[in-house]
């Protein structure tokens, strides 16, 4: 049982660390995406449930000098009224007194919502004082961001430090993200399988190395299997490469093969004369790809080569694309990875996509729903897997 759903919030302030950094459309500032908010409505409900009340913080795009307009919380608060049937007051500010006030004079099943944490630069540099300031607020810390588990800010870490151990935990999406990142890297059923796509082998190398400790079976698609193809000797046209990268795919090759962990690449890529949605394309062996053409997904026979790898795996962890899926003449790999990764978690296997190009993958492909978890943490999941200890995790953890 979670410690949060153990809680009784009944007459308890409870200050929730959310994430709620949502994309706004330029003009009319609309939520144009609210994945976000309605993952976090299962945690506040419960509280409100209780009888206590909520304080919501979070942060929202990336303000450099200060309060500005295309930035402020304001601009959420009618929608997350309507997804809570609840009235959500607002503070014009996260510290000072409107927020004091507001705070103090909540009754329980009120909810209030703070202003753009990171119109403060203390919030970011993880500043004691700020954190002080904002733990005064409310008398137990729930956090339930893991989009932001990887910052050490004063929000999402340093604050814990101001509330005792028994009124510090995580929210339910929290602690469902944690849990399932927690199995596939410590407690994975064997055959376990890796998908890494995207188009850097730099932005995957400490997962990667992480994972040969863990995986049995480890597939690399997108723009980073070049730079292994070319480090083992073939041909690869104009495909994406990092040249700097060569030696450190060669190590890892030979790393994967001291460890007996299966390297997976694609057999065959569909290639364009050019990077562009209506590009000609063909089909070639991945190592044998000509001069003046580029890899932009992965082919069919690679499809049916990692999709046979997928279906008979126990724990699957998927982050990133095999192809330029934005483009539809190179989304057919990621499809067919995202239909191979449903059917397996239909037949029984544990399925965890995090980052943020697979998880836009399988929304639009319709398949969210048909595998075991889909992280809301981009940065904090690759961090995770990576062997890091996240900040808001530890923050919590190390005090229990």
């Amino acid at each position: 049982m979670s410690t949060f759903s153990q809680y009784n919030f009944k007459g308890q302030k409870a200050l929730i660390r959310v994430d709620f950094n949502v994309p706004l459309d330029k003009k009319t500032f609309a939520i144009t995406d609210d994945t976000r908010i309605t993952a976090a409505v299962p945690t506040i409900k419960k509280i409100l449930g209780d009888g206590g009340s909520v304080i919501l913080m979070s942060h929202l795009g990336r303000p450099k000098e200060g309060p500005e307009e295309k930035s402020s919380l304001k601009h959420l608060v009618a929608h997350i009224t309507k997804l809570l049937g609840v009235n959500v007051q607002f503070a014009g500010d996260c510290i000072g007194q409107e927020a004091i006030d507001k705070a103090a004079a909540l009754k329980p099943g009120e909810v209030l919502l703070l202003e753009n944490l990171r119109f403060y630069k203390e919030e970011e540099k993880g500043d004691a004082g700020f954190a002080e300031k904002l733990s005064k607020l409310g008398n137990v810390y729930v956090n339930d961001a893991f989009g932001t588990a990887h910052r050490a800010h004063a929000s999402t870490a340093v604050i814990a430090q101001f509330f005792a151990a028994d009124k510090k935990m995580f929210g339910l999406l929290m602690e469902s993200e944690v849990a399932s990142a927690e199995k596939v890297m410590n407690n994975a059923e064997k055959p376990f399988t890796a998908i890494i796509g995207g188009a850097k082998v730099s932005d995957k190398i400490l997962i990667i190395e992480n994972l040969l400790e863990k995986a049995t079976d480890i597939i690399i698609g997108g723009g980073m299997a070049y730079t292994f193809e070319k480090a083992q000797g073939g041909a690869i046209g104009n495909s994406l490469c990092e040249n700097e990268r060569i030696e450190t795919a060669r190590e890892l090759l030979k790393k994967a093969e001291a460890k007996g962990v299966c390297l997976h690449f694609p057999s065959d890529s569909v290639i364009a004369d050019k990077f562009d949605a209506n590009a000609l394309t063909s089909n070639a062996p991945s190592n044998n790809i000509p001069d003046g053409w580029m890899g932009l997904d992965i082919g069919p026979n690679a499809c049916n080569q990692f999709a046979n790898v997928i279906k008979r795996s126990k724990t699957i962890l998927w982050n990133g694309p095999m192809g330029v899926f934005e483009m539809d003449k190179f989304q057919h790999g990621t499809k067919a990875i995202a239909t191979a990764v449903a059917e397996a978690t239909q037949d029984g296997a544990f399925s965890l996509v995090g980052g943020g190009d697979s998880v836009a993958a399988v929304n639009q492909f319709g398949y969210s729903d048909q595998v075991s978890y889909v992280s809301t943490g981009g940065g904090a999941m690759l961090e995770f897997f990576e062997g890091k200890e996240l900040p808001g995790i530890a923050a919590i953890k190390n005090s229990r």
